[in-house]
């Protein structure tokens, strides 16, 4: 599995944790990053700007550290 993967499962654990609208904040992350979280598969490539881009969304949005 990828970073990028990885980062998937991790942001929709905290989105059912956190009782959030998983669309909205889904959402959220495709205009912030480019890619819908939805297309992420065990087999997308990661390239460092995706990575990078995760990362600060994922901080802003929902205060989690990847």
């Amino acid at each position: 599995m990828g970073v990028l993967y990885n980062f998937k499962l991790s942001i929709e654990e905290k989105i059912k944790a956190d009782g959030l609208d998983a669309a909205e904040v889904r959402g959220k992350f495709g205009l912030r990053t480019g890619r819908l979280m939805s297309l992420i598969s065990p087999s997308t490539a990661d390239d460092p700007a995706s990575i990078a881009k995760f990362r600060q969304a994922a901080k802003e949005l929902l205060k989690l550290n990847l």
